[in-house]
């Protein structure tokens, strides 16, 4: 099964901002998630907060960050993968159960003393797991639970909502900390997982058969890796990603030690440090379409990272809770138009068939260099100072705006993944075995003479969508003895494989094509064949007549 190949395309909605929510599922659906996400964002602060009282290591309070992000860099690939390959609500169900469990069990180590250090932080992964085999499909589903005109109504209100969690989540854990401990906190968080899980039992969803088989799990992976590998838009997005999450991820590795260093400092300090991110997130999620009407998102990306450096600058000069609060605002606000700005240029640098894998590879850049940084910011406060570590994030932030600069994320509003269905089935000679592959396609093109050239970049560009939909290898021959005759040839691993570009094939190729026969000689069109290897132990009969 597979869902429709219906891709959204990013418009402006015809309806409200608040619209989606008068669709029954998705407002259920979403007050759910945000009370979950509220359970997530307290559990985030006690498991930072609980590792400070139990390790002076610089390292091992950063280590929390990076328990929770490494997951999702080492699974969210093959997270993707299941996403477009299973019944997402089975899937999400499962996963969310999965995940109250494991709150359940963090529960009773801290409510009966036995936790540790080591046993925070592999719970803390554990955890991690479930958030990073859920993520990519919570980020594929939502063109399921509203139209096509929503869309984007619906995007915005789901980044909201994780900001007001964000906002509310850590302020109420740094109460809940002082008051009742934190223990408290993750029975909260247990609890707050069935409330999306009762929603999920509820939805009716709706599946399109597909004549095809589901594809299995290492080559959909494979897929999603080539698509990534032959996508510039996608890199552009992730690269760019890296060179900002790396070095922002210093005030999150490093604020339960600033929160407890400051003047009348802990966990309730902690907890508003936080929530005031997430109030600049909301903000930020206010002022972003009134800066997207006045800068790309290019210059967006680099300003925000910018004044990101500057709020790493502040933290460490101010030792003061409420002015390091606005401070931490302000770095909610560059948070939220740097995030929203590169995960728009992932999506729609994306078709439907491959969104899910091709968000997870942006989520594994994004949260691979936000472990990775964390552990490095913590080894490097251990070594040197607090301090220290945040000026050396904020001076690799301020670098990696022109050291990133030639990948360009401006532009991707002009690609049209809607699919065209303009390759007719391939003919056979009889029925073929799926699985039966490799398989190489040629087709034939006799251009004309003066065109060669324009023939050329067309097909330029032709083979970077051949490989982005399943071809291993593609390349263009000049006949020998025939003036002006070129050949393509491309392979695919399996004739079921090379069935799927026919169900992927996009508008975007379809006008590539119809411009590279405009260059095509008169009253010719371009001869296709397709071929296979033979099989093994196959025997010709010999026909005596």
């Amino acid at each position: 099964m597979s869902q429709s190949e219906t891709t959204p395309r990013v418009t402006t909605p015809s309806g409200s901002a608040w619209s989606p929510l008068k669709i029954s599922l998705f407002r259920t659906l979403w007050i759910a998630t945000l009370v979950s996400n509220i359970g997530t964002w307290m559990h985030d602060i006690g498991a930072g907060w609980l590792m400070t009282s139990l390790s002076d290591s610089s390292v091992m309070v950063a280590l929390v960050q990076t328990a929770t992000t490494l997951p999702v860099f080492l699974l969210a690939l093959p997270a993707g993968a299941l996403s477009d390959i299973l019944d997402r609500r089975r899937y999400l169900i499962a996963i969310q159960s999965f995940m109250a469990i494991v709150a359940v069990l963090l529960t009773l180590v801290v409510v009966t003393g036995t936790i540790t250090p080591w046993t925070l932080l592999i719970l803390t992964f554990v955890m991690g797991v479930g958030s990073a085999m859920m993520r990519p499909t919570w980020a594929a589903i939502v063109p399921e639970l509203v139209p096509r005109r929503e869309l984007q109504a619906a995007i915005a209100l789901n980044s909201m909502g994780i900001n007001v969690a964000r906002a509310i989540g850590p302020a109420l854990a740094g109460v809940i900390v002082m008051f009742a401990g934190t223990g408290a906190v993750f029975v909260l968080n247990a609890f707050s997982f069935f409330g999306v899980i009762l929603v999920l039992m509820r939805w009716r969803r709706e599946v399109t058969e597909s004549p095809l088989p589901a594809e299995r799990l290492v080559g959909a992976m494979r897929a999603g890796l080539r698509f990534a590998r032959f996508s510039p838009e996608l890199q552009a997005a992730s690269i760019r990603g890296l060179g900002f999450f790396l070095f922002a991820s210093a005030s999150w590795a490093l604020l339960p030690l600033v929160a407890r260093n400051l003047t009348n400092g802990g966990p309730q300090a902690f907890g508003i440090l936080v929530a005031a991110v997430g109030v600049g997130a909301v903000l930020g999620a206010l002022v972003l379409p009134t800066l997207k009407e006045r800068l790309s998102r290019g210059h967006l990306v680099a300003l925000s990272t910018l004044l990101y450096a500057a709020c790493l600058v502040g933290i460490t000069v101010i030792d003061r809770l409420w002015p390091l609060a606005l401070v931490m605002g302000v770095s909610g606000v560059a948070w939220l138009v740097v995030l929203s700005s590169l995960q728009v240029a992932a999506q729609m640098a994306l078709p439907n068939w491959v969104r899910s894998r091709g968000l997870a590879i942006f989520m594994s850049a994004f949260m691979g260099s936000m472990a990775l940084g964390s552990l490095l910011w913590g080894k490097l406060a251990d070594l040197y100072s607090i301090e220290h570590s945040l000026l050396i994030a904020a001076i690799g932030a301020a670098l990696s705006v022109p050291l990133t600069w030639r990948w360009r994320v401006d532009g991707v509003e002009a690609l049209d993944f809607t699919p065209s269905m303009h390759w007719p089935l391939p003919p056979a000679h009889d029925v073929l075995h799926l699985d039966r592959g490799p398989v190489m396609t040629t087709i034939e093109y006799w251009v004309r003479p003066e065109a060669v050239s324009a023939f050329l970049g067309g097909m330029k560009r032709l083979e970077q969508y051949r490989r982005q939909h399943g071809a291993f290898s593609w390349s263009l021959f000049e006949h020998a003895e025939v003036s002006h005759l070129f050949i393509e040839t491309f392979n695919d691993e399996s004739w079921v494989g090379h069935l799927r570009q026919h169900e992927r094939v996009t508008e975007e190729v379809r006008k590539l094509q119809a411009e590279i026969r405009t260059y095509l000689a008169e009253d010719t069109n371009p001869k296709v064949a397709h071929y296979l290897t033979p099989k093994r132990g196959a025997s010709h009969r010999k026909d005596n007549g």
